[in-house]
């Protein structure tokens, strides 16, 4: 069984990934997540999700060469801006106000190295998502919870966020965080099945 890294230490693509009962390790990346404002936000979450991989490949191309990396990048996007984490409670508000009441995109960069081969693949999936319109103190009631910081978008779709997320359209695992559908249909083309436990 080749070896399998997840490069985050993101807890919710740690659980989707641990739920199909495959062994992995999680060696986080350490890269510059700023986002370019000059380029497509589809783009930015490729670019970032081939970054983290890259990072972590690069780590472990001298000790083994049997072993797979798994990248992900998520960012939101509503009308025209690209959305990152916030950084502190001024900048969730300011998030949330600017998603309330509206649709916005959900996007999922993924990359996959597959260390045999060095064969990149960089993919990504789109989820559109309507969050209820809030008013300030509801924001800052959420706010309080602390779930905001490090979700993209400043929600997070399960837990206190699944309060806030009145519709979908698209992947629900890709709001989460990791599109499991989109990841799947890219280990196909290298060769390998979640389905059928071959990695």
């Amino acid at each position: 069984m080749k070896r399998l890294i997840l490069a985050s230490s993101s807890p919710r693509r740690i659980e989707l990934l641990k739920q199909f009962g495959i062994e992995f390790e999680i060696i986080p990346s350490n890269i510059d997540e700023s986002i370019d404002q000059s380029l497509s936000v589809e783009e930015n979450v490729m670019q970032l999700a081939k970054k983290k991989a890259q990072e972590v490949f690069n780590k472990l191309r001298e000790e083994n060469k049997h072993f797979l990396v798994i990248a992900a990048d998520t960012l939101v996007f509503v009308e025209g801006v690209i959305l990152g984490k916030p950084s502190n409670e001024d900048e969730a508000f300011w998030m949330l106000r600017k998603i309330s009441g509206k649709w916005h995109s959900v996007y999922t960069g993924v990359c996959i190295i597959d260390g045999p081969r060095e064969r990149i693949l960089v993919e990504y999936e789109k989820s559109n998502v309507y969050i209820k319109h809030m008013s300030d103190e509801e924001i800052l009631r959420y706010i309080s919870t602390k779930e905001p910081f490090d979700k993209a978008g400043a929600y997070a779709i399960q837990g206190f966020g699944s309060l806030i997320v009145e519709r979908i359209d698209g992947c629900f695992y890709n709001v989460v965080g990791l599109p499991l559908y989109r990841l799947n249909i890219m280990l196909q083309k290298l060769g390998y099945d979640l389905m059928k436990g071959e990695l």
